[in-house]
């Protein structure tokens, strides 16, 4: 019956729309760029936007007079200035009048007379639809009767709103699609049963599918506004937990069936086996993301949020609607593979149970050869580059992108994008003269005022939102300091805005990576009750992280050609590798503990690994496939959090959990469990 509400929740009448919303700032209220943002709306022109039409030609050679005369037209001795121009054929959609009609100003020459720009002021809306249509018809118009040799593009900030907007749209479905191919392929892989994968692939789809609306209502209450890439990362971390609890179950509840006919007794004893590491698991990665609502960025607080959400919600599943399910259709769910009574237990002598008698011969070589191997991975990060222009976030590199890029060429890099600076009126000569003397600012302009303050329009001559940009904007800070100190003096725009995101990032880094490392410890001591244990595993899995940092930014460099990492990445893959990570060496000593009880801690251990190496094995690989769906967008963003994640999950899955935990606890004997004693060497 639970079951049942579950999936009436997901997909009846209580079901939400899809979130398309695109990813914006989230920057907190007291941001320098969220006040000037805050003037900039009591502004004339608060309720306008721009696109950008860039004509270039094709061999950037110098236009013709045919191509010129087309782009700029001819000089019109009434108006004094050109007439006929491309600029016209965008009249319609202009916002700006002159003598009661629509205007579009003339198309703007680069110094080298190989690219026009042309400036069509727009209309502000919040509806992504109106957005998305009128520039596609931009689009076709801008190339309509365009003379040989030239080529259009139509860029600029309302372009790049449509463009990563569609790059959202139907993001969700297409990692779901994703996700259920990758899981169902790994179940069907691990089971050999076309049978079995049904049932814990339909149990993890409903949850889901839950999960997404649950957090919607969630969000609201608290106040965070949810975006496509965080619902994107929710289906990635419901599938690939949700699925490795199910593993965990399923091959416990295989086991029991091995030595029971009861089938319901056969799943309380399994439950009762598995559900403490699953609780362990689950409640490591909720309490880790539930940190990221001390971050100061909204988007890292509703990935947080959202992302407990749908963990608690994966465990309860697992520990509750799966069993159900599997009991109610019996044994022959296992078909062809039916576990008899009697039958005999495919990884008591498997593969990994040999692994285990082998590294026991030689823990300290083992263990020894596993941590440089980490090492030497991790030095793989050094020189790491951290910072994306917006430029650069794209995989495949939508028309606005290439368009920004190709003005940069031909005017000031920093055209598209120029930083706002709000002054006091009484401030504006001094402030002007100011901005002037700042490194790498190419111009200045008065833009529009009330009768308190006035914005600068400042141009500069960096990439937008490149490493220098940012630095300018940075000394155009300080450099502004030199105003009275009741004078306002504030800069603001898309750069200003990437420079708060990286202060506010590095802010998040130095509170939440502690934290993450303390909660993962404490959960870790009240699930082991003792001390030893949750230092070397919590050891072992930061040696992890690091290791698939420096293996990926080789990667990255060598084979992708990616420029630098996200700012976002590096918290990001730290939490979901810490918390994730570090669940496979949680399901392997807890079941080591339990066998200890009988065995010792070495036979225990030795007997664990074994029992538990096949299925850890295809949760890990399952887990790294289900993060590498992320790269179905053309983020680099989100393609740099899945490989991190993925390369690490697997160094702790096939190292960590398989040889170095082992063999530290062939080491240490007893003492591996300090400062319990009821358990023996």
């Amino acid at each position: 019956m639970i079951g049942l509400g579950f999936v009436g929740i997901a997909f009846g009448p209580l079901a939400s729309a899809a979130n398309d919303t695109t990813p914006g700032a989230g920057l907190p209220d007291d941001a320098e760029s969220v006040l000037v943002e805050e003037y900039q709306n009591q502004l004339p022109s608060s309720d306008g936007t721009a696109v950008l039409i860039l004509y270039r030609t094709s061999d950037g050679s110098e236009f013709t007079e045919t191509q010129l005369e087309w782009v700029q037209g001819e000089f019109d001795p009434q108006t004094m200035m050109p007439a006929g121009g491309a600029n016209e054929k965008f009249t319609e959609y202009s916002s700006l009048e002159i003598q009661g009609e629509a205007f579009v100003p003339p198309a703007r020459i680069s110094e080298g007379g190989e690219a026009a720009s042309i400036t069509v002021p727009l209309e502000a809306t919040d509806n992504f639809e109106i957005t998305d249509e009128r520039i596609n018809d931009m689009r076709v118009i801008a190339s309509q009767g365009m003379p040989a040799g030239i080529e259009a593009y139509v860029t600029g900030p309302e372009a790049f709103v449509a463009d990563l907007g569609n790059i959202f749209a139907g993001a969700d479905f297409a990692i779901l699609g994703a996700s259920v191919l990758v899981v169902a392929t790994i179940l069907l892989i691990t089971y050999r049963s076309p049978v079995l994968l049904w049932v814990p692939l339909l149990v993890v789809v409903v949850t889901d599918a839950m999960a997404q609306q649950v957090v919607v209502p969630i969000a609201e209450a608290a106040g965070i506004t949810l975006t496509a890439d965080n619902t994107g990362i929710l289906a990635v971390l419901v599938f690939g937990a949700g699925t490795n609890y199910a593993l965990l179950l399923i091959a416990r509840y295989k086991e029991e069936l091995l030595v029971l006919d009861d089938r319901r007794q056969a799943m309380r004893n399994a439950v009762k086996g598995a559900g403490p590491a699953i609780l362990a698991s689950g409640g490591t990665v909720a309490v880790a993301l539930s940190l990221l609502l001390f971050a100061e960025i909204e988007g890292r607080q509703a990935l947080g949020l959202i992302g407990a959400v749908g963990i608690v919600m994966a465990m309860f599943a697992g520990l509750v609607i799966l069993p159900a399910a599997l009991v109610v259709f019996g044994r022959g769910l296992f078909w062809p593979f039916i576990p008899r009574v009697g039958g005999n237990n495919p990884y008591e002598n498997g593969l990994f149970s040999k692994l285990g008698k082998a590294v026991s011969r030689r823990p300290v070589t083992s263990a020894g050869v596993g941590v440089v191997f980490l090492a030497i991975l991790a030095t793989g990060g050094l020189g790491t580059k951290t910072g994306l222009s917006s430029t650069e976030v794209f995989i495949e590199k939508p028309e606005a992108v290439a368009g920004i890029e190709l003005l940069g060429e031909s005017f000031s890099a920093g055209a598209t994008s120029p930083s706002a600076v709000i002054v006091e009126n009484s401030f504006v000569e001094q402030a002007t003269s100011i901005i002037l003397e700042v490194e790498n600012v190419d111009e200045v302009n008065a833009g529009d005022s009330t009768e308190e303050f006035t914005q600068l329009n400042v141009v500069l001559d960096a990439e937008p939102e490149s490493a220098l940009a940012l630095d300018t904007v940075a000394e155009l800070r300080l450099a502004l300091d030199e105003l009275p100190n009741e004078a306002i003096g504030l800069v603001g725009g898309d750069d200003a805005t990437a420079l708060d995101q990286r202060q506010a990032t590095e802010r998040d880094q130095a509170l939440l990576l502690p934290l993450i490392l303390i909660s993962v410890f404490l959960i870790l001591i009240v699930l082991l009750r003792n001390l030893v244990t949750p230092i070397l595993l919590l050891i072992a899995v930061v040696g992890s992280f690091f290791a698939a940092y420096g293996a990926s930014w080789l990667v990255f460099q060598n084979i992708f050609g990616f420029p630098a990492l996200d700012l976002s990445v590096f918290i990001l893959a730290f939490l979901f590798l810490v918390a994730l990570g570090v669940d496979y060496s949680i399901f392997l000593v807890t079941r080591a503990q339990e066998e200890a009880r009988k065995l010792g801690t070495r036979a225990g251990m030795q007997k664990a690994l074994g029992a538990t190496g096949g299925v850890i094995t295809s949760a890990g690989i399952l887990l790294a496939a289900v993060f590498s769906v992320l790269g179905v967008l053309p983020l680099i963003a989100l393609a740099q959090v899945g490989t991190i994640v993925g390369l690490g999950v697997l160094l702790d899955t096939l190292l960590v959990r398989t040889v170095i935990v082992p063999a530290l606890a062939f080491i240490l004997g007893s003492k591996f469990w300090w400062p319990r004693k009821e358990l023996a060497d």
